[in-house]
């Protein structure tokens, strides 16, 4: 194998929290350098990693380790930052969403097509392996064409320690920039990428979170395939009830512990609230990394149903349930030993093999078009027309495509 990726990370908070485990244990990727202006998240880093961290993203892509910079900052800083790894060369993964108006995203689709750096965005779910599987399923045509979708996901996300701009949809806050950003994508991967209009509804229902906590979307294609989407993150239903008791990230969930997220930000103020997050994340005061154990399930993003001309087809923890003409059939997606993988996988192949991305700049500017398009609509009551929608920039690959077209393609 070729020379691990030299990644250098800007922003050490939640997003790397999150992907470390993935960094570690993915031989591809040496994490080599960061930015952060918190001292304590910088000296955390140089201690665990014997690497440089910088107060400034600049100092950052100066250093000749870096190969890639991971943009794992608050969403309203995501334009600024490409621009400045954009002009130093470097390759780019971008958490979701890309950014907070179209205009900026529209930005980053062209400092990338001007320097030609790969951009790959994310982690988003739709880079779970059961969403890649029914998608390289469908794209193969065994069911024909995709009819209609329905998505769902209810959680507790509004009741998770938040920063006050985390609760301000002006600042990229709320449920649509942050949680629509991963349903929507996943839509558009199973639909085909070219979503049409989009109608919708939000929900603010609590004044002490006062941003949207809650959407439902109809969103339709250009040659008549419609989905729905919804979600909530109210903290009271919890679809992964419908998902096996398996949680988000691929996990068994304790039944015991419902109403956790809201009873541990009670009676909190808005500083103390942050001042919560913080501490938990990596070079908080309470952060202790701690190793991911085995799980055989997949990371998910709640039930998600495609019906096809000839079969429907549910998405679960893994695989995915065929419910064709004939027969109810299971099918394991594989499940790989390191968690997202598949991010990995496209930086990898942009990197080191120059293919092109999936999860592309311009694919990202997509997605953020519809989740902007969900705000408008719920503002206007009205629909709202998309103008920069793709499709998907090269075919997924399909582990068991060919076991599935001998079965089913009579």
């Amino acid at each position: 194998m070729e020379k691990a990726i030299g990644l250098g990370v800007v922003g050490l908070g939640r997003a790397f929290t999150l992907m470390l485990p993935t960094f570690l244990q993915d031989e591809r990727v040496r994490l080599v350098a960061a930015a952060d202006p918190r001292s304590n998240a910088r000296e955390m880093f140089s201690r665990d990693f014997n690497a440089p961290a910088y107060e400034a993203l600049e100092d950052l892509c100066g250093n000749p380790d870096v190969e890639a910079v991971y943009i794992a900052s608050p969403h309203q800083f995501h334009a600024e930052h490409v621009r400045v790894v954009a002009a130093a060369g470097k390759a780019m993964l971008i958490e979701k969403p890309l950014a907070i108006s179209l205009a900026d995203c529209t930005r980053i689709v062209e400092l990338a097509a001007q320097t030609k750096v790969p951009v790959i965005v994310g982690h988003s779910h739709s880079f779970d392996g059961p969403v890649l599987h029914a998608a390289a399923m469908l794209n193969s045509g065994i069911f024909g064409a995709v009819r209609m979708l329905n998505a769902l996901n209810y959680t507790d996300f509004l009741y998770r320690p938040r920063r006050p701009e985390e609760l301000d949809t002006r600042q990229g806050g709320g449920v649509v920039f942050s949680q629509a950003a991963h349903q929507i994508d996943i839509v558009r991967l199973l639909l085909g990428g070219l979503i049409d209009k989009v109608r919708a509804c939000t929900g603010s229902w609590d004044s002490s979170r006062p941003t949207e906590g809650a959407y439902m979307a109809l969103l339709t294609t250009h040659d008549g395939a419609f989905a729905s989407a919804t979600y909530s993150g109210y903290a009271h239903f919890d679809s992964d009830e419908l998902m096996g008791d398996v949680s988000e990230m691929g996990y068994r969930k304790d039944s015991t512990a419902y109403g956790a997220a809201r009873s541990r930000i009670l009676h909190m103020d808005a500083a103390r609230e942050a001042q919560l997050k913080i501490a938990g994340n990596y070079g908080g005061k309470d952060y202790r990394f701690k190793a991911s154990p085995a799980t055989p399930y997949h990371q998910h993003f709640g039930p998600v149903i495609i019906s096809a001309e000839r079969a429907d087809i549910k998405l679960t923890p893994e695989g995915l349930v065929i419910y064709s003409d004939a027969e109810r059939k299971f099918v394991s997606t594989p499940k790989r030993p390191v968690p997202r993988a598949e991010v990995v996988d496209e930086l990898w192949d942009a990197v080191r093999l120059g293919l092109d991305p999936l999860h592309c700049a311009r694919w990202a500017r997509a997605t953020t078009e519809v989740c902007i398009a969900i705000l408008e609509s719920a503002q206007t009551g009205k629909d709202v027309a998309l103008q920069f929608q793709v499709a998907p920039s090269r075919p997924v690959p399909n582990p068991d495509e060919r076991e599935l077209r001998d079965e089913y393609d009579h």
